[in-house]
């Protein structure tokens, strides 16, 4: 007896709708908004333990599917990059920025010193502790990547299907 899970875009939320057998094909309207045609949504596996401490810190409103072509593209690219070059290594690290991380200050002075070409045992020799001390990566807003709101509110009733 499956849980579907189904996203509504008018008020940004995801629905969770229970099911008597597999049913793949239908589509229900949004409990709020009555008129609007529910998004099915790939749903990740629950973990009791989890559900019950709240949202974790590090869960990140990243497309998987675009994070998984970014790693596919920085894997290629890390086989023929030369360990001697910084600014090859910088180039890689920006990719990243394609699967909705932006990086803190430190870290953007840092790659923005090795696409200069400057030697990275010495910015790290300069930054080492800075870096040590600062979040890396800082996720964007979706707002800025792709027009949509951040992360949708996920109502915790369970419908029918």
């Amino acid at each position: 007896m499956p849980i579907y899970e189904f996203y509504c875009h008018k008020c940004h939320t995801v629905y969770n709708f229970f099911s008597g057998s597999a049913n793949t094909e239908k589509i229900p309207y949004c409990p709020r908004c009555k008129r609007i045609r529910l998004k099915r949504q790939m749903s990740i596996f629950a973990n009791p333990s989890k559900a019950k401490e709240g949202p974790a810190d590090d869960d990140m409103p990243v497309d998987p599917s675009t994070l998984e072509k970014v790693m596919g593209t920085i894997a290629s690219e890390a086989e023929k990059m030369q360990e001697d070059d910084p600014r090859m290594a910088a180039r890689l690290m920006r990719q990243l920025t394609k699967a909705g991380l932006k990086f803190g200050p430190g870290m953007e002075e840092a790659i923005s010193r090795l696409e200069k070409g400057e030697d990275p045992e010495q910015i790290e020799a300069e930054m080492g502790d800075l870096l040590e001390n600062e979040e890396p990566f800082i996720l964007q807003a979706q707002t800025k990547q792709k027009g949509k709101k951040s992360k949708p509110r996920v109502d915790d009733t369970l419908y029918d299907l």
